[in-house]
């Protein structure tokens, strides 16, 4: 629905629209989004003169990434315009509009961190368990499949695992208690 809708913004003023920058599934507030740092890359190369998003909350982590962002657009030359809080930074009332608005969408962000913190507080001080229930592995189960031949990821796929926890599971204590971390190249000698 938002492309649709920004294409058709987009054909309405005439504009050409490139390849859209897209990252799905990863959260606007991580500091690395591959399609976001291509398009500030392509920005840099001057590959756009507008940069035209659903709402500027889905572009920006933080109200310090968004004006970052715009002064960065502002001194290439390129515009950046909201579509649904028809923001347009090529005025002046827009710009200013667009920081406050920032800042309220910051502000949302933590107010929800907020209380979902506060909801784990609650629940461990009624005695529940969060997170992954912890599994109990047998390492002579290990040891079994691993004689029968099987890949360690065939084992940990089929004990419902991850490699990092069937591997400390099949090491005896007393091995991992014995390394030596200065034989490797580069330790201290």
């Amino acid at each position: 629905m938002q492309t649709r809708e920004l294409a058709e913004f987009c054909d309405r003023r005439g504009w050409i629209v490139l390849p859209e920058y897209i990252d799905v599934g990863i959260s606007g507030i991580k500091e690395k989004r591959p399609a976001l740092d291509r398009l500030m890359a392509d920005a840099h190369k001057r590959r756009f003169d507008v940069v035209v998003v659903w709402r500027f909350d889905r572009f920006a982590r933080s109200v310090s990434h968004l004006l970052r962002a715009l002064e960065t657009f502002q001194s290439l030359g390129i515009e950046f315009v909201s579509l649904s809080e028809q923001m347009d930074t090529s005025t002046p009332t827009g710009k200013m509009v667009f920081t406050v608005l920032g800042a309220v969408a910051e502000l949302e962000r933590s107010l929800i961190a907020e209380r979902v913190r506060a909801g784990l507080r609650h629940a461990r001080a009624k005695g529940k368990r969060l997170g992954r229930p912890k599994r109990v592995l047998n390492a002579s189960e290990i040891a079994s499949l691993r004689a029968q031949g099987l890949p360690w990821r065939t084992i940990a796929a089929r004990l419902g695992v991850g490699l990092a926890t069937l591997h400390r599971t099949s090491v005896p204590r007393s091995k991992t208690q014995e390394r030596d971390f200065g034989t490797r190249g580069g330790g201290r000698g």
